[in-house]
């Protein structure tokens, strides 16, 4: 049956209230509230919202009322797992597609998966959802699913996927865990990816060697980042390249939980180092680097929001190191999970902590 019924949220203040930063102030305003769970936003070419909770719900806000979007795959909500990303297709203006990253239920658990779907014209359904991958055996963890989604200007599609809590797959390329898949508009495979016809190793893998990869963004040259959680300390930023082993669990800036030491150390022969390391661990999720008008002295910077301290880490890339450079920092930032740019150069986050969408503007 579908669900007519809009749910309202909670009223915000017409106008926002100001957030000191590096370089200035700028206006942080409330735009959808009362969120359970939120993990993913996108706006629409109308202004409105759409934004994924983890629990299986598509919302799309507008004007300040909230309506589910029917036809949202189901999914297997436990642990770190659900309704995760939810980008726009490059061409949505004329396609009307959208894409999601969701925990599917399968044999053994649940897997990653990738969907497409058409959003209908008066935003209440989606249309022909199908699945374009999905990664396949399930395991039976809750957790490390990565779950961005980015895609590249060829219109192919970057999917991250973390190693589930299975440390040692990361390195064995005949599964799909610990690594960066990459898939066409209609999810095949493309000729062009680095394994190809390699016996005994996935063709979709473009990089692996990642623990959970939970940020991902593109620069002005069209090249992949990730943001990824370490394990005690060593969350890292990574430049993503074609066919590279990023080390996970062979080498890492971490420690295990326990306190012990991770696989071999820091560095080894063939195993890419990341750009910036975080420790103590900051629980990055959601990448950002900025191309907008609205802030010009951010442009080229790279965002990414802290799960564990309640901040937005701001990164210089202009040199050969990524550096952090300021922490943005108030009582909007509790827990960011995810931070895009809106087509007019503002940017919107998710707090999970306060279960909001908030916009910073001028």
């Amino acid at each position: 049956m579908r669900l007519l019924v809009s749910l309202a949220l909670a009223i915000w203040p017409v106008s926002g209230w100001a957030l000191d930063t590096a370089r200035g102030a700028v206006t942080v305003t409330p735009v959808a509230t009362g969120l359970a769970q939120p993990w993913g936003v996108a706006q629409l070419p109308d202004g409105s919202l759409l934004i994924t909770e983890r629990d299986g719900a598509l919302l799309r806000v507008s004007d300040g009322r909230s309506l589910r979007v029917n036809g949202a795959p189901r999914v297997a909500a436990s642990g770190q797992g659900g309704l995760l990303d939810v980008p726009l297709a490059r061409d949505f203006a004329t396609s009307r597609t959208v894409f999601l990253t969701y925990s599917k239920r399968q044999s053994g658990g649940a897997g990653t998966a990738l969907a497409a779907a058409e959003l209908s014209a008066d935003g209440r359904r989606l249309d022909n959802l199908r699945d374009l991958f999905v990664s396949a055996p399930g395991f039976s963890g809750g957790r490390h699913f990565g779950s961005r989604v980015v895609e590249a200007a060829d219109g192919t599609l970057y999917v991250t996927i973390g190693d589930r809590g299975d440390r040692p797959s990361a390195q064995d390329r005949s599964n799909l865990y610990g690594a960066i898949v990459r898939v066409n508009r209609n999810g095949t495979v493309p000729g062009d990816n680095p394994f190809v016809g390699e016996a005994g190793v996935q063709p979709h893998i473009w990089s692996y060697g990642h623990r959970n990869p939970q940020g991902a963004g593109l620069d002005a040259r069209g090249t992949l980042w990730t943001a990824e959680h370490g394990a005690r300390g060593g969350d890292e930023v990574n430049r993503v390249r074609k066919g590279a082993n990023f080390g996970w669990p062979v080498i890492s800036y971490g420690v295990h939980y326990s306190g012990g030491t991770i696989g071999e150390g820091t560095t080894k022969a063939g195993m890419e180092q990341p750009l910036h390391y975080w420790d103590p661990s900051i629980a990055p999720s959601g990448l950002l680097i900025y191309q907008g008008d609205m802030f010009p002295e951010w442009r080229g910077d790279m965002f990414v929001g802290s799960l564990k301290f309640g901040y937005i880490s701001r990164l210089d890339m202009s040199g050969n190191d990524v550096r952090e450079v300021e922490q943005i920092r108030g009582g909007e930032t509790a827990r960011v999970r995810d931070i895009v740019e809106a087509p007019d150069g503002s940017i919107l986050f998710i707090s999970v902590g306060n279960g909001t969408v908030y916009r910073v503007t001028r």
